[in-house]
């Protein structure tokens, strides 16, 4: 359904590989818990994060996202995503 390759957004992405439906689960964040910022920390709260360490640490910002983390970390598609598209989360307003 997915694959790593470079993006024009930043460094690698994560692209549909085939057509992915409105509300359709993309995949579960797999990591390690962790304390600490970083490289494909992903925070679920103030004080609890996760090291994200699978192909999910590839979605990139975007303040127009078309997938969701939801609170038992599955990612799900917003929206219909075309294939080839590049999979968007928004990581917040600081990010630019």
């Amino acid at each position: 359904m997915i694959i790593v390759r470079p993006s024009k957004t930043h460094g690698l992405g994560l692209f549909a590989v085939k057509s992915i439906a409105h509300g359709e689960v993309i995949g579960t964040v797999e990591g390690e818990p962790t304390h600490e910022d970083g490289e494909h920390v992903l925070w679920l709260t103030p004080k609890s994060a996760i090291r994200v360490q699978n192909e999910l640490k590839y979605i990139n910002h975007s303040h127009y996202p078309n997938v969701a983390y939801y609170d038992d970390l599955t990612v799900v598609a917003l929206r219909d995503i075309a294939k080839d598209e590049e999979l968007t989360h928004d990581y917040g307003e600081e990010w630019k």
